[in-house]
């Protein structure tokens, strides 16, 4: 198996890259994959997410993206879940618009758009907290696709008013003359 390593922004090295990877393989194959190459507290605690990420949004779908970042979306990316030597990070692409009671965001907070929660070996899940963020950013996500539906329906019929106008055949008055 062959393996790479990159930097992410702050310094931190990643997980190794299954380099082995098929385009054929499934994104679920693919964190399959992660989890099992890890083989030690980031995998079990990227496992243990990825379960309560299910459970809590039941419909969620799972991605593959940025050459190894598991991705869950629902109608938008609701986290990634990244792997670093020290660090399993769960980025929240919206972050900044969920509502955070439980104070799980401690990375990333100083933006305007994502919240991350950086998870060490030995931190204890507030798992009730967890599901809860996971369900008020696919909440977010689907309420912003349903503010984009009516909004596009509109544009679209002001388009075809417009187009509809610009078909009808200009009728011109008759004119007299006066002599």
């Amino acid at each position: 198996m062959t393996t790479t390593k990159k930097k992410a922004a702050g310094g931190m090295k990643t997980a190794k890259t299954d380099a082995t990877a098929t385009t054929s393989d499934t994104p679920a194959k693919l964190i399959d994959g992660r989890i099992k190459e890890l083989g030690d507290w980031r995998g079990a605690t990227l496992a243990r997410i990825r379960k309560l990420l299910h459970e809590a949004v039941p419909d969620v779908t799972e991605a593959w993206k940025w050459r190894g970042v598991p991705v869950w979306e629902q109608a938008g990316i609701i986290c990634t879940g990244e792997t670093y030597k020290d660090v399993v990070k769960l980025t929240f692409a919206k972050g900044a618009a969920v509502a955070d009671p439980a104070g799980l965001f401690n990375a990333s907070v100083e933006g305007n758009t994502r919240r991350a929660i950086d998870i060490r070996d030995g931190d204890k899940l507030d798992e009730k907290a967890l599901k809860a963020l996971f369900r008020a950013a696919a909440a977010l996500n689907a309420s912003a696709t349903a503010a984009k539906k009516p909004a596009k329906k509109a544009a679209a019929k002001k388009v075809a008013s417009k187009k509809a106008a610009e078909k009808k055949p200009t009728v011109k008055k008759a004119t007299t003359k006066k002599a």
